[in-house]
This record gives C-alpha cells, structure tokens and sequence, in this order.
C-alpha cells in the first residue's frame, strides 16, 4: 500500500457531476472555443495556483503572508504536481466538451474547482466540470459523451503515472513509520511491477509528486466511472442497460455503504469517504433521464466499448484509496514465522505547516 503524509483523508477529489435537464431539441452550440469566458479562464489559473500551492506544501515548501515574494517563488516547486494533474483534469473535461461539440450538443467549456488552504485540502482541487445545456437525443450520443471523458483523462494518467514511478524511491519496509496510505487499484499495482519490477507490498515506495499525480488521475477515472446517477458511468450503465440504470444505481449506492459498515464490523481497513460519495449521489438522484430511443440498444461496437469502458472501472477502482496505518515502536520486535509479508507503506516527506 503507498502511504501519502496528508491531514485530511476526506479530500479526495470531487469528481465531475454534469447536471442534465429532461430532452430539449437540438440547437447550435456556442462559439464558446474562438472566446474563451472570463470565468472559465479565472477558475483555470486559479486552480492552478492551488494545485502548485498544494505540490509546494507536498515537497516541503513554506507560506507566509508576511514574505509574499518567497511565497510566490515557492508555487515553483509544486510545478511537478500542478502541471501534470491540470493536465489530467483538462484532458478529461475536453474529452466530453469535444466529443458533445462532434454531436451538436450544447455544452460549455470546463470549470476547474479549486481548493484553499494546501495543508487541509492537500491536492489542491475538487476536480472541474463542464455543463450540458441540452439532453442528448439518443443512447448513441449519451453513451460517447459520457465515455469519452474517463478515456481521454485515462490515456494520460498511465504514462504520467510510468514517469513519476521511474523518479519514485523504493527502500526496504519501515513498521515505525505510519501515516496516511493510498491504496493501490489492480491497475496501479500491475504498473508498479512493470515499471520498477518490485512487490509493493514488500518495499516502500516514495512517490514522486509527477506518481501521485497520475494516482490522482486513475482515482479521477474511478470516481468518474461510479455506475450511479449522472455521473459518466450512470450515462455508460444507461446506454448499455436502460431501464436496468436505477437498478444499478441503487444496489452500488447501497455498496458505497455496505464498504463502510463491513469492515468497521470485521475490524479492517475502510475509507469513509465511500458514505460521503452514498449521500451524495442519493441527494444529486439515482435516476437518468430517458432518451427518445429508449428501448432501441447501442450497436454492437458501442456495446462492446461500454464493456471495456466498465472494465477500466474494474481495474482502476480501489476499496481503500486512503486509509491510516499507526507506526510501531522502534523497539518492538515482530516475529514472523507463517504470516504473510506485511503491507507495503510508502511516504512523501512530510510537508511543514503554513
């Protein structure tokens, strides 16, 4: 497991939740490329500023509002973390706002979330989102939009994530050392072994700000992919089963809790976050608005893109993404005859306060 020093486990990034209205007719989208809105563009750099703050704060980097000048030069050394997972973010947004614009849907340029206070909210964003004006009309359009955003924002996490894991560290397994851990995803553990050709559960990794960038980005993608409501995933799970969504959407809601509830009973690892994201979708509505070919299936390469779009889900979703781990004391000794190797446990240098 890669252990990140945060404060905070419940700032995970909040993931993008476009807000649909019942089916309107189709009308010209907004030459919105050629001009770009003041807010829009004000929301980009300030989010940017936060997540450079936030990569800053990750290397060890100090604030002051009384040496605003060392503060500013400081934002540099969060650039690593910043660029990269702004990337991520965009690429994500302008796989839906392109692929809604190929469609003659409506839809606007992506707003970036962006999140104070580094030492709190250590990533320094609650994600981005763009807004669709109008329903789209088939399941067809539905499913594109919706799957194109998770691709795209994937096809840039792995090799942002293979370059940060070649800068990362590994060292031989520290009990005393406790804190914060990421959890790792079928598919991050998978390009662990082929990148630095070690068990993550036998060493630890320090992750490079440009790793945990691409970690946030694969996490992005499973937030993105939950099969629920209006998120990308409930228009994937819509445009593949129908009437079947609300089903789907209620049973993993019911999931996000039971992730909670199961492990504080047997004693295991869990992430609250999980019953944050169950009230959530609860409140945003587990339903999807109907397309006018609603009983008309996708075609037989959309249904098997919708497979393989569920698919990444699999690989990228992780139980545990952040969970506590309580150092040992130095003097204990542990013996270990018939157990397994304990868990891996990795570490950012723990960054100073503001």
């Amino acid at each position: 497991m890669d252990e990140i020093t945060a404060h905070k486990e419940s700032s995970a990034v909040l993931t993008e939740i476009p807000r649909q209205s019942p089916y309107t007719p189709p009308r010209t989208p907004r030459a919105e490329a050629q001009n770009i809105p003041p807010l829009n563009l004000t929301l980009f750099l300030v989010t940017f500023v936060t997540t450079s703050m936030a990569g800053a704060y990750l290397a060890g980097a100090s604030f002051s509002i009384l040496h605003p000048l060392a503060s500013v030069a400081a934002l540099s050394e969060g650039f690593t973390f910043s660029i990269p997972l702004m990337a991520i973010l965009f690429a994500h947004e302008m796989g839906h706002y392109l692929t809604a614009r190929q469609n003659g849907v409506d839809a606007s340029l992506p707003y970036f979330i962006p999140a104070p206070f580094p030492s709190v909210f250590i990533v320094g964003t609650f994600g981005a989102f763009i807004r669709i004006r109008q329903m789209p009309r088939t399941r067809r359009v539905m499913f594109d939009i919706g799957a194109a955003g998770p691709w795209a924002g994937f096809i840039l996490s792995v090799p942002i994530l293979m370059v940060g894991l070649r800068l990362s560290h590994v060292g031989p397994l520290d009990p005393s050392v406790g804190g914060y851990n990421l959890g790792n995803s079928l598919l991050f553990l998978a390009l662990v072994h082929l990148v630095l050709h070690v068990d993550p559960n036998a060493v630890n990794i320090d992750l490079s700000p440009i790793a945990f960038a691409g970690w946030l980005g694969l996490f992005v993608t499973t937030l993105n992919l939950l099969p629920v409501g209006q998120l990308d995933g409930g228009h994937v799970v819509y445009a593949l089963f129908g009437r079947l969504h609300r089903t789907i959407s209620r049973l993993f809601v019911t999931g996000c809790v039971l992730m909670v509830i199961v492990p504080v009973i047997f004693g295991w690892d869990f992430w609250g976050g999980w019953l944050f994201w169950a009230a959530l979708l609860f409140v945003l509505g587990l339903g999807h608005p109907a397309t006018v070919d609603e009983h008309q299936p996708l075609d037989p390469g959309r249904r098997l893109a919708a497979w393989a779009t569920i698919a990444l889900f699999i690989v990228t979703f992780c139980p545990v993404p952040v969970s506590y781990v309580s150092p040992k004391p130095t003097h204990e000794r542990v013996y270990n005859v018939s157990r397994t190797a304990p868990r891996a446990e990795t570490s950012l240098p723990h960054p100073r306060a503001l």
